[in-house]
C-alpha cells in the first residue's frame, strides 16, 4: 500500500522523520532477528537431544518390561512444576525449574526389591518428558517472535523505507518544478514590465 503525501515541505519532512526513525530501528531489528535465530536453533538442537535421550531411555525401559507390570504407577505423581521467566533477546521465555514430585507411602517389605529404583527411573522420565516440552515450548515462542521481527525487518526495508525515498524524490521534483516555473514566471513578468518602461 502506497503512502499517502502531499506536496510541501511539512510533508517531506515527516516523511524524512519517518523515514529516519525506521533507519535506526533497522540494525538493531537485524541484530534481534539474528539472535533470534540463533537461539532458535539451539533450541531444536536441545530438543532433539532431549528427544534421544527418551528414546534411549524407553528402549532402556523396554527390557525391563515385565517389571513393570507389577508396578503400581499411582505411587509418584508430580506435585508441582517451578519456572522462572527469562529474557532471550528481549522476549520472556519460561524455564524450567525443579520439579518436585509426591510419592504415597507403601510397605517396603511387601513391596519388590526394586521399587525404589522404579521410582527414581520414573523421576528420570518425566524430568527429561518435562524438559523436553519446555524446550519445545521455548523454541515455537522463540521461533513465533523471529518470524514477526523477520516480516518486520522486510517491511521496512523493501516496502517502507523504499517508499519514503520514492515519496521525498517526488515532492523534491514537485518543488523545484514549483520554483522554477516561479522564476520562470518572474523572469516575464520583469521583461514584460522593462518592456513596457521602454515604451
Amino acid at each position: 500500500m502506497a503512502i499517502k503525501f502531499q506536496y510541501n515541505k511539512s510533508a517531506m519532512l515527516d516523511i524524512t522523520k519517518q523515514m529516519n526513525i525506521r533507519l535506526r530501528a533497522l540494525p538493531t531489528l537485524k541484530n534481534k532477528e539474528s539472535a533470534l535465530r540463533l537461539e532458535v536453533k539451539k533450541a531444536r538442537d536441545y530438543t532433539h537431544s532431549l528427544d534421544q535421550k527418551i528414546q534411549e531411555k524407553s528402549a532402556e525401559l523396554d527390557k525391563l518390561n515385565r517389571l513393570w507390570a507389577e508396578f503400581n504407577p499411582e505411587l509418584l505423581t508430580i506435585s508441582r512444576v517451578n519456572m522462572t521467566p527469562k529474557n532471550i533477546a528481549g522476549v520472556k521465555i519460561p524455564i524450567l525449574g525443579e520439579v518436585e514430585y509426591q510419592m504415597k507411602k507403601f510397605n517396603l517389605f511387601k513391596a519388590p526389591l526394586w521399587y525404589l529404583d522404579g521410582i527414581e527411573i520414573l523421576k528420570q522420565m518425566s524430568q527429561l518428558q518435562i524438559e523436553r516440552q519446555f524446550a519445545f515450548r521455548k523454541m515455537r515462542i522463540l521461533d513465533a517472535v523471529r518470524k514477526k521481527t523477520t516480516q518486520k525487518v522486510n517491511l521496512y526495508e523493501k516496502v517502507q523505507i523504499p517508499e519514503f525515498e520514492d515519496a521525498i524524490r517526488k515532492i523534491k521534483r514537485f518543488l523545484e518544478d514549483e520554483e522554477n516555473l516561479s522564476k520562470a514566471g518572474q523572469k516575464i513578468l520583469k521583461k514584460r514590465m522593462e518592456s513596457e518602461v521602454a515604451l
